[in-house]
């Protein structure tokens, strides 16, 4: 084992990763009326799905006088401090107001949120707390929580978010600095911030890659693997690989997370513009560009409801609105009605049963999923998300469907399979931070038994990737088949459990890229990218590259990386037969300024 590194200042590059190892009532914003009914395609009359309803005993709304609020929040988080695999889901919703004297400690499963419709309308004279001491000090395993739509004024002038995947902070003002290390400065694998300002420094010290969009920084101390950039005013310059910076001055297309909000006393869901060469966040100059949809136009999802019920609202006409808890679901979640909102609140969770997808997507303009985790169940599945159906074609650059915080687990949680987690077949679709995860701790994990072959599958043409990560899975972890692909910033290991060098063997070539290009791509562009190694169960093996693409002018790759952790199996080359071999167990990562 590594020993965390002792200067903060300039820290070490530590083995990554993992040890193998309330009722407070939600306010009510509508009444449910009286169910209409519907005639259905068949002809028979239906139920009508209604709109709107109060939020569900797990969605816990405060105002600046509401009591005992540290005692509260406390509360959740001794629940939620270690509960890694645990079923309960909560979101902490806060009005727009001060709160003096907070520290919200956020543990798995919770998210933290300010209604205002801008950060600074919910101001926290306190922290948002992040840190490891459930995992001694070591943070790789800070997953599944999330912080949005707040201002923070930290009380010792920097408030610590020491988190690893899954973990998105969006939307937020710090009156100040903000730490991503544990205390103690420990091992940390993450993370995700967009949108967001910070007044004062970042902190990342012992934060191995990170991602940062749109935002707004004062500094960034320092770089251990892969820092990357785009659309961040106070970035530090393009300088890879030492520093490990890369930096866009623009995000070439996004669009943020829509998020809940109240307007008076009314909840709404806002939906941010779409936004193109992008740089700063979106509320920079006062209200952002978007729309509010009231919240009688969603069906408010609890835990119980059926794919039927649910597909039935999209039919209607509904947005959705999933609130915490876990959803099984015995038929695909379909929406195939352009610009349907489906937000989750509290890393709502859903579980596909028989082997079904979870989520099937139209190829339609604008659909929004945000804020899900899908569990991959006990039998197969052949893919978990969907979106667009095999050979779509439509156009949808004016409009595109996008997925934020979007993550996918196969095992950890208990058994689970799938073939591939996610296919996006719909052109110009946007992926904005997702972790999709074969899990490499846990129940129900092992070579065969979370077998997952293929993490995502990208068909459509002009899919942009901004923060992608995909882990652990037994064959290719990305692949890009679709043209004019971009992906800025990559973050990848390969799966730790192979069993030998026969099981990963691809044809000739030894072991499965982390990301494939398809040799048929004519076009495709990736910045700040790196795949890491840690073959435990035989460390002999041998990955003969990360990545693997075309030799083709239009295929070009910035600032790519491999490491080999700890020196447990080691890389040939970075891609293709291009780049020098890891070697040893210093965790010193080979390097690749461009490509070709």
């Amino acid at each position: 084992m590594h020993v965390p590194p002792t200067n903060p200042a300039a820290p070490t590059a530590p083995h990554r990763r993992r040890s193998k190892a309330l009722g407070f009532a939600a306010l009510a914003v509508s009444l449910l009326m009286a169910f209409p009914t519907a005639r259905s395609a068949f002809g028979d009359e239906t139920e009508e799905v209604p709109g709107g309803g109060d939020l569900g005993p797990n969605v816990l709304v405060f105002d600046p006088s509401t009591p005992n609020i540290q005692g509260k929040v406390d509360e959740i988080f001794k629940k939620q401090e270690s509960a890694q695999f645990g079923s309960d889901r909560y979101a902490l919703m806060f009005k727009p107001g001060t709160y003096n004297d907070i520290n919200a400690q956020i543990g798995f499963y919770t998210s933290i949120a300010g209604l205002g419709l801008n950060p600074d309308d919910t101001t926290f004279n306190g922290d948002v707390t992040v840190d490891a001491g459930w995992f001694d000090g070591n943070a790789t395993q800070n997953f599944f929580r999330s912080a949005e739509n707040l201002a923070l004024d930290p009380v010792n002038g920097t408030n610590r978010w020491a988190v690893s995947q899954a973990a998105p902070f969006r939307r937020m003002h710090v009156k100040g600095g903000l730490n991503l290390a544990p205390d103690g400065y420990g091992w940390a694998s993450g993370g995700y911030i967009a949108d967001s300002k910070i007044d004062g420094q970042v902190g990342p010290y012992s934060q191995q890659q990170w991602y940062t969009r749109d935002s707004s920084v004062g500094g960034w101390g320092n770089g251990v693997w892969n820092m990357t950039f785009s659309g961040v005013e106070g970035a530090p310059a393009q300088s890879f690989p030492e520093p490990p910076y890369t930096t866009l001055d623009t995000t070439p297309v996004s669009r943020e997370k829509p998020f809940l909000h109240l307007d008076g006393d009314a909840y709404k869901v806002f939906v941010p513009a779409k936004r193109t060469n992008a740089r700063g966040t979106s509320w920079a100059d006062g209200t952002p560009e978007g729309e509010s949809i009231p919240l009688d136009q969603f069906y408010v999802v609890k835990p119980g409801a059926t794919a039927q019920t649910i597909n039935a609202a999209v039919d209607q006409g509904l947005h959705l609105l999933f609130t915490p808890g876990v959803y099984h679901v015995d038929e695909p979640i379909e929406i195939d009605r352009a610009n349907t909102v489906a937000l989750g609140l509290g890393l709502a969770t859903i579980i596909p049963d028989n082997g079904v997808t979870a989520i099937k997507v139209g190829d339609v303009d604008g659909v929004k999923l945000a804020g899900l985790l899908v569990d991959a169940g006990p039998v197969n599945s052949s893919v978990l998300v969907e979106v667009g159906p095999e050979g779509s074609s439509g156009d949808h650059a004016a409009n595109p469907t996008s997925l934020q915080d979007v993550f996918v687990r196969i095992g950890g949680a208990g058994p689970g399979k799938a073939t591939t987690s996610i296919v996006v077949n719909s052109d110009d679709t946007i992926i904005d931070h997702t972790w999709v995860w074969r899990a490499d701790h846990g129940e129900g994990v092992g070579w065969e038994t979370n077998r997952a072959d293929y993490g995502v599958h990208v068909k459509g043409d002009d899919v942009l990737a901004t923060g992608l990560f995909v882990e652990h899975f037994n064959k290719y972890d990305v692949r890009w088949s679709g043209e004019n692909g971009k992906t800025i910033f990559f973050q990848n290991e390969k799966a730790y459990d192979a069993p030998n060098q026969a099981a990963i063997q691809n044809g000739d070539i030894k072991g499965y890229a982390g990301y494939k290009v398809d040799d048929s791509v004519t076009t495709h562009e990736g910045w700040g990218m790196g795949s890491y190694c840690f073959f435990d169960v035989d460390p002999t093996i041998r990955q003969q590259h990360g990545f693997q693409a075309p030799v083709k002018p239009g295929v070009k790759f910035h600032d790519l990386l491999v490491v080999s952790l700890g020196g447990k199996g080691q890389y040939d080359h970075v891609i293709n037969d291009t780049g020098s071999p890891t070697s040893g167990d210093t965790t010193v990562p080979s390097q690749v300024v461009s490509f070709p």
